[in-house]
């Protein structure tokens, strides 16, 4: 393969998750990467990779060259193709739960690279979610308050979080209303 058919978009992101390895680790998350090239072509796109980015790819790189897998998960951009003419995939991530099933697909168009911030946001945000009866609001970061989870009432969320443990945020629809729960309510994490 002839480096000039490398994807510089994914050289950037590899290098990057590359570079973030210990953000994962600690995480207890697992990195692969997919890849529409060949086996042998990933040895000398890895040194570019590290070159590039000075990210050394150690996760492994799945190999799809005749895009069979890309077009039965049908992430392929037709409006991108490579020198040969075959659409590029899209940028998908892919994070899956423990037991295999798809926790989040994030999709990214051909020209424009992952946000490895925004994925490790995510992830903290499924692993926050996963274990504890929260969900987490727009622009949430750890160590913010994230928001009771609905189907809790407020007699278990006071089990659950202690009577002090989250605060309701008075909204004018249930005002002057009394409600077994309240649908706003943040709670500490």
């Amino acid at each position: 393969m002839h480096p000039g058919d490398f994807t510089p978009v994914c050289t950037t992101e590899l290098g990057a998750a590359a570079l973030r390895q210990d953000e994962f680790t600690k995480r207890n998350t697992k990195l692969c990467g997919f890849s529409c090239n060949d086996q042998a072509s990933h040895v000398s796109w890895i040194e570019d990779i590290l070159v590039a980015t000075g990210g050394k790819v150690e996760f492994p790189l799945f190999c799809d060259p005749n895009r069979d897998h890309a077009t039965e998960l049908g992430i392929l951009d037709e409006t991108n193709k490579d020198a040969k003419g075959l659409p590029l995939t899209v940028r998908s991530v892919f994070i899956l739960k423990p037991d295999k099933t798809i926790a989040l697909i994030m999709t990214y168009p051909a020209s424009t690279g992952r946000n490895f911030d925004e994925i490790l946001r995510v992830l903290d945000s499924l692993q926050l979610t996963a274990s504890k009866a929260l969900a987490t609001p727009v622009d949430w970061h750890p160590g913010d308050e994230a928001i009771v989870n609905f189907p809790l009432s407020n007699a278990e969320a006071d089990e659950k979080f202690g009577k002090d443990g989250y605060r309701i945020v008075e909204v004018p629809s249930e005002a002057g209303r009394d409600l077994p729960k309240n649908y706003l309510r943040y709670a500490k994490v």
